[in-house]
């Protein structure tokens, strides 16, 4: 049987090696161990990775995963490991040690900070400040809630936040909320921690909506992302906030227009802002509406940052818990364009566009306001 190994024993290993992460690609995106490569399961050779001639050290989820491909690879005659307790192992280090000293936090805020608007000022700050204007997505007297779930984007925004209030027009507040709706510790922990790394001073409040929609048969996603919204507009509220900020960014959009045409028959989009229909007065709006996900991740990885991947504990798919998040749509879709943009780089650009150039007389039917319009009402007219 091949044996399990620390992160730090992989660390003091300083021969060439090679370190596969076989989760989905998705989830790699999301994060995963410095130097790693991806090779999800199902591409997986085992053949040709033992034939590399180098040590191999294996990462999944949680370990089990990998413990068993690392047997059989040294069934092949290659020195192969497991990650104990994979990426989630990795990540619960990674906690224990991060805020430790304070010096060195310190220096790992200021480098944070000083990329937003240096390094990847192009590719974060500037269609950040865009999307504001463009969208008017700030007025004059605002109190926003920008609201933080714990993983990359929400993170990130709320920086991009503290950085216009540090050096734009002081004309809005911002309060940094977070909801806990039934985070397992880890989780819970990775959302304070890395919101003490980054000195982003949240107010956090808690629900039961996990325990509330554990019962609902089928999906519970959702009843929980109404209910979510429902108590981050409600808790907005009462702290005189009249905006919630979500951070939903430019990949979310296009991937989001594409799902509404192949699973839902429907040419649609998610606004850069609406106003609540539940909760008069109060508005939603996405500041990211610009930022593509891709430099949210190189921003991430540049900073050494690792936040948490998926909140939810109640389905299979939850990449915290050793799920393996496969066959959503949301994935599918997501993998549809990236195979796409490959041959065509355009192609994104002209989904997130399509949505822009709308034109009336050339489709059969469009409802507004609820009403349906056919073309044939005013053919003959």
């Amino acid at each position: 049987m091949s044996e399990e190994r620390t992160i730090a024993e992989l660390e003091r290993d300083t021969r060439p090696k090679r370190i596969i992460d076989i989760r989905s690609r998705e989830n790699f995106d999301r994060g995963t161990c410095p130097g790693a490569e991806n090779i999800p399961l199902e591409e997986f050779d085992p053949a040709a990775v033992a034939a590399c001639g180098r040590p191999v050290y294996l990462i999944c989820h949680q370990g089990v995963q990998s413990q068993d491909l690392a047997d059989e690879l040294e069934a092949l005659g290659c020195e192969a490991y497991s990650l104990k307790g994979g990426y989630v192992g990795y990540l619960r280090n990674r906690l224990l040690t991060m805020t430790a000293d304070a010096g060195q936090v310190a220096q790992r805020r200021q480098k944070a900070e000083h990329s937003l608007i240096k390094k990847f000022r192009r590719q974060l700050w500037s269609p950040f400040t865009r999307a504001l204007m463009e969208y008017k997505l700030i007025e004059d007297g605002d109190k926003i809630a920008v609201c933080i779930s714990g993983g990359k984007d929400s993170m990130l925004m709320a920086k991009l936040f503290q950085e216009l209030l540090r050096h734009g027009k002081q004309n809005f507040q911002a309060v940094f909320l977070v909801m806990d709706p039934g985070y397992n510790e880890l989780n819970y922990r990775a959302v304070t921690e890395n919101a003490k790394l980054l000195g982003v001073p949240i107010q956090t409040f808690k629900t039961e909506i996990f325990d509330t929609v554990a019962t609902v048969g089928g999906s519970p996603c959702y009843l929980c992302a109404r209910m979510r919204r429902g108590y981050l507009y409600s808790q907005a509220r009462d702290l005189g906030c009249n905006k919630i900020a979500l951070g939903h960014h430019y990949d979310d959009v296009i991937e989001t227009i594409l799902m509404g045409m192949l699973y839902g028959g429907q040419v649609q989009t998610m606004m850069p802002k609406l106003h609540s229909t539940n909760f008069p007065g109060m508005e939603l709006i996405r500041p990211l509406y610009l930022v593509r996900e891709a430099d949210i991740i190189r921003w991430r990885d540049y900073n050494d940052l690792h936040f948490i991947q998926c909140a939810c504990r109640l389905t299979e798919s939850c990449a915290s818990c050793g799920g393996t998040e496969q066959g959503s749509k949301r994935a599918q879709v997501k993998e549809l364009i990236r195979r796409i943009a490959a041959q065509d780089p355009v192609v994104e650009k002209n989904i997130f566009r399509s949505v822009e150039n709308v034109n009336l007389n050339t489709v059969i039917a469009y409802k507004k306001d609820g009403v349906k319009h056919h073309f044939l009402d005013g053919y003959d007219g």
